[in-house]
């Protein structure tokens, strides 16, 4: 099986396509068709159909004169919902409606989807949009029966731009040229990163040549109408960058933090190249010194020598022997004594002990820091688009483990990395750190489900749970981890940038 299993991950990597990241194709899957259907006394004898966006896995907002119906006559009259994606649609329930708004909630009784984000911040005039739904004469054109009504399918996607900001009955709405038609109803407005910026509800008449405009309910009534149903949902303020003006604005301040650290660096270097500079002048100022003052005292005990050894002469020539071995040894021992204190004199150049000029030399083998850290958001270098971005806690222990549950393992960039396949989100994420726990990086890829069927297959071909793995089990998750990359568009819907820093008091956690 061992021997098996790089062919296996290869040949899935082969199958899964690898097609660019789509922001719109991402929302589309977020998008049903609402249909309502009215019965009586067994038979179908009314049927309609809008347009709604999941804001939750399992609760979709679209509009009130959608599902009026089904709130007129609750016995009568069915909700139900059709995904884009799949095979089966759902039964739902409503849980608010607020027909001044034109806004309704409905719930799936089984079944998930992937929630769409809502756009928090401003919209400016002329902002490129996009309106998703099922637009009526296009289901007219290609619909062959009943059945293909509640047939998922991907919804149709209309280009525009959004003109402005009109009251309507006291409802602020969003005036905009994607062209929008009966069915469209309760379908969002999305702008270019697929966030939804309003809920499409009625168009204007095209009379005598007149030139159609759409309307959509503004995210402030979409916001107030979740907030009296006690609605969660998923909220993105920052504006919408394309991947390359991310890439670019994450690479210029990356640059400038290098640039930085760097001239920090240099001005760290260049204050204790002076230090030494200092320190070592002083040194050379002490030895000399110490040099001359040796040179002196053994000129003097030189000289005292010589005059003791003459002294002894003069003994010795007038017969005071005794005298004259004083006089003589002492001399002996005064110009031995000058000689040595000359010939052990000190160099007058100094070096500063324990330090060098050379910088310590790196460590050939770098292993990933370990402790508890704090990661935070850092949004000029980062493509936020549906996620959170609230603090991100991270405590990293030996080889790799973090959060005392997650095997990550390190990649050919040397980051440590962990590729995430979950089983109910339609989302593989990339979550990476560098060796110095600097920074902590999550790149998500926004999938349909075909692919998302496929990458899990890759996943559980070398499943891994848990950490400190064998080192045979470690070999096979990360061939595993480099066949899911390779399999996945070329680049991310989305990439958010943390940067950490070490939690004061924190121990580094047990390998």
């Amino acid at each position: 099986m061992t021997r098996l299993l790089p062919l296996l991950l290869a040949f899935f990597a082969i199958v899964l396509p690898a097609r660019a990241a789509d922001d719109i194709s991402a929302a589309s899957r977020s998008v049903v068709r609402v249909v309502t259907v009215a019965m009586m006394e067994g038979e179908v004898v009314g049927f309609g159909h809008g347009s709604g966006i999941a804001i939750t896995p399992t609760r979709i907002l679209t509009n009130a004169h959608v599902v009026e119906s089904a709130v007129r006559y609750p016995n009568n009259v069915a909700l139900g919902v059709v995904p884009s994606e799949g095979q089966k649609s759902y039964p739902a329930r409503l849980i608010a409606i607020d027909t001044a708004r034109d806004l309704a909630l409905i719930e799936m009784g089984e079944g998930r989807l992937p929630a769409a984000a809502i756009y928090t911040g401003p919209l400016e005039s002329g902002t490129d949009v996009v309106a998703l739904g099922y637009p009526g004469n296009v289901d007219l054109a290609t619909a062959r029966s009943a059945a293909d009504y509640i047939t998922p399918r991907t919804p149709v996607r209309s280009e525009g731009n959004m003109s402005n900001v009109q009251a309507v009955d006291g409802i602020a709405t969003l005036v905009h040229t994607a062209k929008i038609s009966r069915g469209n109803s309760g379908g969002p407005l999305v702008d270019a990163c697929g966030r939804v910026v309003g809920i499409n509800t009625f168009i204007t008449r095209a009379d005598d040549g007149d030139s159609p405009f759409a309307f959509a309910i503004s995210v402030r009534e979409i916001a107030r109408f979740l907030a009296d149903a006690g609605q969660q949902y998923t909220s993105v303020g920052t504006a919408c960058l394309s991947m390359a003006e991310a890439t670019a604005r994450d690479r210029a301040a990356l640059d400038a933090e290098t640039r930085a650290a760097a001239e920090a660096d240099a001005a760290k270097t260049a204050a204790a190249r002076l230090d030494r500079e200092l320190k070592q002048a002083r040194a050379e100022e002490a030895a000399l010194a110490s040099r001359e003052n040796r040179i002196a005292l053994a000129g003097v005990l030189f000289v005292i020598g010589a005059l003791a050894a003459g002294a002894g002469l003069l003994f010795y020539s007038q017969k005071a022997m005794r005298n004259a071995k004083i006089a003589g040894g002492a001399g002996a021992v005064l110009m031995i004594g000058a000689a040595i204190l000359f010939v052990t004199r000190p160099d007058a150049h100094a070096e500063i002990a324990g330090e060098t000029d050379q910088a310590a030399a790196p460590d050939a083998t770098p292993k990933l820091a370990q402790g508890s850290f704090l990661c935070t958001i850092q949004p000029d270098r980062s493509r936020i688009t549906v996620s959170s971005t609230v603090d991100v806690p991270v405590e990293i222990g030996g080889d790799g483990c973090i959060n005392r549950r997650t095997q990550y393992a390190q990649g050919t960039d040397g980051r440590w990395q962990r590729i995430l396949v979950p089983n109910e989100e339609a989302t593989v994420t990339i979550a990476s750190i560098d060796d110095g726990a600097h920074e902590y990086r999550v790149e998500r890829y926004l999938l349909d489900a075909e692919t998302m069927a496929k990458a899990r297959a890759l996943r559980a071909a070398a499943e891994i749970k848990g950490c400190a793995a064998d080192p045979q089990a470690l070999a096979a998750f990360a061939t595993q981890q480099d066949a899911i990359k390779g399999a996945l568009p070329p680049t991310p819907n989305e990439r958010l940038v943390y940067r950490c820093q070490k939690v004061a008091g924190s121990a580094a956690a047990a390998p």
